[in-house]
């Protein structure tokens, strides 16, 4: 079964389950008014009389043993047939599809009503315009998904794996590519590779998450955001203003702490941030804190400065608690496009970038940038923003996200 259809029946409403016993339920009334159908009313009756005339005990042990001699006889299978039968049954019977969120799965199919309606319905739009695949209609898909802002490059790839499944599968109609177009971009996402998604926490001790970003991307609403949720799990977090550069700053973080009902440590503007995040961290190690989610500058015109803060920043983390920080999350504003995939490659040369965080994504009507990301820096996308409020910031799901996007085709 391919992503298109998986994705399809797990958020079908039907349930297939009941759907199936009442086929077989079905099936098993039809057959047995078939036999009643074929035995002649004579011998009905005639079975009917004997059955009056012999004691009971005699015709329960004549109906066992006409069942025993009327039964056939299974000839043994060769072992060959019943290895091919036995894979072919597990071929059909897949994992079982996990349980929809559906409160989840509502979030990404309203936070990406803008890709979807622009993007989608191109799609659709170039569906009903060919009758056959040709030359002109893969020109004008390549156009499509580079206004999806998939990225150049990631479109090149993705057309000739395309093309490749055309010409192999001998698809002619453009109605049969959309599973398959669907399928392949799961593919370049997924990339043969394991997706860690997940937040990765530590064993023991504080679980140190650094964020990094330049200014306006949403860094601080995003710290605020994901503080919230592990609030709420029961989490005992504290944030850290180790952005001591912009003006506010510190202020914005430790009133978004207050509303949360997060610990904060912060210093007066121009403090060393390094010096911060230390006194930071001594805080959670002695007040037992669960997770530290650290605040940096985002100042990348000065990239040697930048890159000389945030080493002394990690030195000073890992002095303290070895293995971290065990995340370093790159924000990064979904609207910018390719200018977001620019900073991502220029922030992968500064610092060991673990996970990004794409804000925003409900403003665009590019949401393919998504999938160009992970194809141009090869950075799993951990959480993405698909609105205003607490629970729009989403743990990222490539299941989720594909069935958001392509909601319409299916």
């Amino acid at each position: 079964m391919g992503l298109f259809s998986k994705i399809k029946s797990m958020f079908s409403k039907v349930n297939e389950t009941e759907v199936t016993e009442i086929e077989k339920e079905t099936e098993i009334v039809e057959q047995n008014l078939e036999e009643e159908k074929e035995i002649p009313t004579e011998v009905v009756k005639q079975k009917i009389e004997e059955k009056e005339e012999i004691p009971t005990e005699v015709v329960e042990k004549e109906i066992k043993e006409e069942k025993i001699s009327t039964k056939p006889v299974e000839k043994e299978k060769p072992k060959e047939v019943v290895k091919k039968e036995k894979e072919e049954k597990a071929s059909v019977e897949e994992v079982e599809l996990p349980k929809v969120d559906v409160k989840k799965a509502k979030v990404y199919e309203k936070g990406l009503t803008k890709t979807r309606n622009s993007f989608v319905s191109s799609l659709i739009g170039l569906t009903n315009k060919y009758e056959k695949i040709n030359e002109e209609y893969f020109e004008e898909l390549e156009e499509i998904l580079i206004m999806a802002d998939i990225g150049v490059n990631t479109v090149m790839k993705f057309m000739d794996r395309l093309r490749d499944r055309v010409k192999k599968d001998k698809i002619d109609n453009p109605e049969d590519l959309k599973e398959v177009i669907v399928d392949e971009l799961f593919i370049i996402y997924v990339d043969d590779s394991i997706l860690e998604s997940k937040i990765k926490f530590a064993e023991s001790g504080p679980t140190v998450l650094l964020f990094v970003g330049v200014n306006g991307v949403g860094k601080t609403t995003t710290i605020a955001k994901l503080a919230h949720q592990m609030i709420e799990r029961d989490k005992k977090v504290l944030l850290v203003a180790g952005d001591t550069f912009r003006a506010g700053a510190t202020k914005q973080l430790e009133e978004w702490a207050e509303r949360v009902g997060a610990g904060f440590i912060g210093k007066e503007e121009g403090a060393d941030p390094a010096a911060v995040v230390f006194d930071g961290i001594e805080k959670a190690k002695s007040d037992n804190y669960d997770v530290v989610m650290i605040d940096t500058a985002g100042r990348l015109q000065n990239k040697v400065n930048l890159m000389n803060e945030l080493e002394k920043i990690n030195r000073v983390i890992a002095k303290s608690i070895p293995d971290a920080p065990h995340e370093t999350l790159l924000v990064i504003d979904a609207t910018t496009g390719q200018n977001g995939i620019s900073q991502a490659k220029a922030f992968k040369e500064i610092t060991n970038i673990t996970g990004i965080v794409l804000t925003k994504l409900d403003g665009t009507a590019k949401g393919g940038i998504v999938l160009a990301i992970k194809e141009e820096v090869n950075i799993p996308v951990k959480y993405i923003g698909l609105g205003e409020t607490k629970d729009d910031l989403q743990a990222f799901d490539i299941e989720d996200y594909i069935y958001g996007l392509f909601k319409d085709m299916m």
